[in-house]
């Protein structure tokens, strides 16, 4: 929000500095009380042709352009699929408020806050590692179990606050893995898991679009080139039969949202159009959330509905 709304807002409302007097001499119960009675009462004024006009304009509420029988089918082969040691979660529409920020450093204006100290999930990959973070912490206090992988998965709908272009709605399904665990050296399981989460990846590609030429760009964040070369580019060359598996050096985003090697997955189409159809890499997420700089965590997406639509 910009300094010209907030300053209007203070001007109308007779309050100086009415965000300040909002979050910080408030508690969140009575913020969450308040906001609570304002939307009450807003949502009485609101008549039947009103609410059928919001939700035929408002881009946040939109269906999808993919139907409900295509993702449910996707879904059954990704799961299908997915590697023995991974868990598929139903993850709630919801997370905490400050997960994409916090765990993502997501700016907030990006994410559709809600008013139970919540937020609608923008990115499952943030929520997958509150999950991970937890999980680890239990094994963390064993010995036994202190080096045991927590594998996650699911597939879901994300929405985000800021535009995403003319034609799109606000929300879009992703297939989000996250797998975390103690450094094991020699960058050894970071390695392992990119290759893994990228072949999974590339696998579902070619079962939905077997025409389309896979091509993955494999990004050195952190001096790695010999590790990655070795133990990354290697084995995917060697799993991805007919794939392009190339170095990345020159990629423009991502570095300070990953650490160590990150990749991006793209493809060709029988018309020669090439699609970005995935995105993932080294995190530092669980690091944080345990205060635990031995922790690992490998996080991997794909836009399910780019790949179902061919990037329509």
């Amino acid at each position: 929000m910009t300094d010209e709304i907030l300053n209007r807002i203070a001007r109308e409302s007779g309050v100086a500095d009415i965000v300040h007097a909002l979050s910080d001499r408030l508690s969140p119960t009575d913020l969450q009380s308040l906001l609570l009675e304002v939307y009450r009462t807003k949502a009485a004024r609101i008549s039947p042709a009103e609410l059928l006009a919001r939700y035929e304009h408002d881009r946040f509420v939109r269906p999808s352009a993919l139907g409900a029988e295509a993702m449910s089918a996707f879904d059954q082969l990704a799961w299908s699929l997915l590697p023995a040691d991974y868990d598929a979660l139903g993850l709630s529409p919801l997370c905490p408020l400050g997960t994409s920020s916090v765990v993502g450093t997501v700016d907030q204006n990006k994410v559709v806050s809600a008013v139970r100290t919540g937020e609608v999930v923008a990115d499952s990959t943030n929520v997958l590692a509150l999950e991970c973070a937890l999980r680890r912490r239990a094994l963390l206090s064993d010995p036994a179990t202190r080096r045991t992988p927590v594998c996650l998965a699911t597939s879901q709908e994300q929405v985000r606050a800021q535009g995403l272009g003319e034609g799109h709605t606000a929300h879009f399904r992703l297939l989000a893995l996250c797998a975390a665990n103690r450094d094991a050296g020699s960058f050894a399981f970071e390695s392992s898991t990119l290759v893994e989460h990228i072949t999974y990846l590339g696998a579902l590609v070619g079962r939905v679009q077997p025409g389309w030429r896979l091509d993955v760009a494999v990004t050195d964040l952190a001096g790695r080139s010999e590790h990655l070369e070795r133990q990354v580019l290697g084995p995917l060359t060697e799993r991805l039969p007919g794939a392009t598996v190339r170095s990345y050096p020159d990629r423009p985003s991502g570095r300070g949202y990953y650490v160590d090697a990150c990749y991006k997955l793209f493809a060709r189409r029988e018309d020669g159009v090439s699609l970005e159809l995935g995105d993932g890499g080294c995190t530092t997420w669980t690091r944080q959330l345990l205060s635990n700089d031995k922790e690992r965590l490998v996080i991997g997406g794909l836009g399910v509905e780019r790949l179902l639509a061919g990037g329509g």
